[in-house]
């Protein structure tokens, strides 16, 4: 006997052409979900869906009978390499998406600079299709693994837009760290339902107990805490079941006019921008004509699709769905992260937008070769594409040459941005030292931000000078409480709160200047407590400081980038510091070097 499984939501079929297995394979719930998996990759394998020529009517995955019902979209947060993307790994394994022979260690991390490092730095997508082992209903899954570090929280509030779930990582053998509860504030902020999850029970010393209690306090009972092991795959299969039952189908009404959110985007050298958006109401077609919210400029849709985990294409997208779309746009800055998309005929409210998050530190990029400067103005014009949260202007250095100023949420943020500019776009960069925005009151009513000592006006025109605070959070045991506090006490920061948030965890609140983080802060944070605190911080506005200019000069000449900006108590120790730093690296020479710093100057 055989079985014909057309495209209907409660069987597997997608593509268009029809799939026939045996019926034996009902026997096993998991076994037609992988024989029609691996059809559908072997199939994709033989056409190439992103070459040029023509698509046939086959080529294209059938998701039609995915209502909104149907769908589920989340997120993966939590701490810095607690296993976000392991745990990706997996779920694109037991849902047939990828086989165990295609799957490599960590295959969502797809940059160069991830794989370097170990560490995830853009949000990045992938459909699943799923089918509950209880009601043999198959669903269409959307996730997105996130970063975990603070200086790339951006990426982490926007995918949380396009999401009405997340899953809530801790690894039991660390316990939750500064940027879990920070994560976890953001998911409460954008009212996604939240899986609470202890990860790595496979690993030795684990201590379940803890975090169930640290999971606890946290306000989730015991019998909604997932235990799982994202290397060997224990509860995941539970886990799958947990997101059909406890995440919410997204809204959105399928006859209203097409709209949808931009939450993320990326430059192809053969397509142009490829935008990856949320469709919120309607359906949007190849063929469609569409116009951006914030630039009204209209585009033809040449492909749509979702990324299965690679981009396959579906002709269609509907209501609740989240894929990507080709239009053949090529200026970069048409696709405004945080845009409305619309039908041109039909136009629609806009969405507020994403918030553009404050930079914190600022450094200038300029070609080590001066003649690249195109080279580099193309590519960071590509690379804020992918990250939308670096704001670039043009800087002409009297020394470097011509290049720009950028804003960074940080200083691993900036580290990471200068190389993909080298691994990416084959471009030899220099970078200046990081600074942190001052702001100036002048004579004559006149208020200005300066990011550099080289912009610092004469002392005589200042009024008043403010200098950028952050609230530095930290999650430590509690024998290392004292040590930090007195640490943080030292960088001139004043104390907010401290709370209790396991029986041996302590969180911790100061009020700390932002260039005492971009210094040495963080590892001064690692030394005292041997590396088992976490920090993170967020931005707190200004507060009015006797700010000065400390001028560097060789035999008489302002060394104008060696200058820098200090607190005035601080002036003469920082002077002093930098003499003696340029006394022992300036080689002796047959003539006198006069060394000197001046306060002011």
């Amino acid at each position: 006997m055989r079985s014909v499984v057309k495209c209907v939501n409660k069987n597997i079929g997608f593509r268009r052409r029809r799939i026939i297995i045996s019926s034996n394979n009902y026997t096993n719930k998991n076994s037609i979900r992988l024989n029609t998996y691996s059809y559908i990759r072997n199939y994709s394998k033989r056409v190439n869906t992103t070459k040029s020529k023509k698509d046939t009517d086959e080529d294209y995955l059938d998701i039609s009978s995915f209502k909104q019902e149907y769908i589920r979209n989340f997120c993966i947060i939590s701490h810095i390499d607690h296993g976000k993307t392991t745990l990706s790994d997996r779920l694109l394994q037991l849902t047939g998406t990828l086989s165990h022979k295609e799957t490599k260690d960590l295959y969502m991390d797809k940059l160069q600079v991830e794989k370097e490092r170990g560490i995830t730095v853009k949000a990045q997508s992938a459909s699943l299709f799923y089918t509950h082992p209880t009601t043999k209903t198959t669903y269409l899954l959307n996730l997105i693994d996130t970063p975990g570090h603070v200086d790339f929280s951006y990426e982490v509030s926007r995918s949380m837009n396009a999401c009405q779930g997340a899953l809530l990582l801790v690894d039991c053998t660390k316990g939750v760290q500064a940027q879990t509860m920070a994560n976890f504030v953001l998911a409460l902020d954008s009212n996604l339902a939240i899986i609470p999850l202890i990860n790595k029970i496979d690993v030795a010393p684990s201590n379940v107990p803890k975090i169930t209690n640290e999971f606890n306090s946290m306000g989730f009972s015991p019998s909604e805490v997932i235990q799982i092991s994202a290397k060997t795959g224990d509860g995941v299969p539970n886990l799958l079941s947990s997101i059909i039952e406890r995440i919410p189908a997204p809204n959105g009404n399928v006859s209203s006019p097409f709209k949808a959110l931009l939450f993320d985007s990326w430059f192809s050298s053969f397509h142009g921008v490829i935008c990856l958006v949320q469709i919120l109401d309607g359906q949007l077609n190849e063929g469609d004509v569409i116009t951006i919210g914030s630039t009204k400029k209209q585009y033809s849709i040449d492909q749509v699709g979702i990324m299965h985990p690679e981009p396959e294409r579906t002709k269609t997208l509907y209501t609740g769905q989240v894929g990507y779309i080709r239009t053949g746009m090529r200026n970069t800055t048409e696709a405004m992260i945080g845009d409305t998309l619309y039908l041109s005929d039909s136009p629609v409210p806009l969405l507020p937008g994403f918030k553009q998050p404050k930079p914190l530190v600022y450094a200038g990029i300029f070609p080590a070769d001066g003649e690249e400067f195109l080279t580099l103005d193309d590519a960071i014009r590509k690379l804020t594409l992918t990250d939308a949260s670096v704001p670039f202007e043009k800087e002409n250095n009297p020394a470097l040459g011509l290049g720009y100023k950028c804003g960074f949420l940080g200083l691993l943020h900036m580290s990471v941005f200068l190389q993909r500019l080298e691994t990416e776009y084959n471009i030899n960069v220099v970078a200046t030292s990081p600074t942190v925005p001052y702001k100036l009151n002048l004579i004559g009513n006149k208020t200005i931000t300066v990011t550099s000592s080289e912009d610092w006006p004469d002392e005589g025109k200042i009024i008043s000078s403010f200098e950028p605070m952050v609230v530095a959070k930290i999650v430590t045991p509690n024998e290392y409480v004292v040590g930090i506090n007195k640490l943080c006490r030292d960088k001139r920061g004043n104390f907010i709160l401290s709370e209790s948030v396991s029986d041996n965890t302590t969180r911790v609140e100061w009020r700390v200047p932002m260039i005492e983080v971009i210094t040495d802060l963080n590892d001064g944070i690692k030394s005292v407590s041997s590396g088992f605190a976490s920090f993170e911080f967020e931005e707190d506005g200004y507060e009015e400081k006797e700010l000065v200019k400390v001028g560097v000069f060789l035999n008489g000449e302002e060394v104008r980038q060696l200058g820098m900006v200090v607190v005035k108590e601080e002036s003469a120790d920082k002077g002093r510091e930098i003499v003696g730093r340029l006394k022992k690296n300036i080689e002796r020479q047959m003539y006198t070097v006069k060394i000197q710093a001046m306060v002011g100057g």
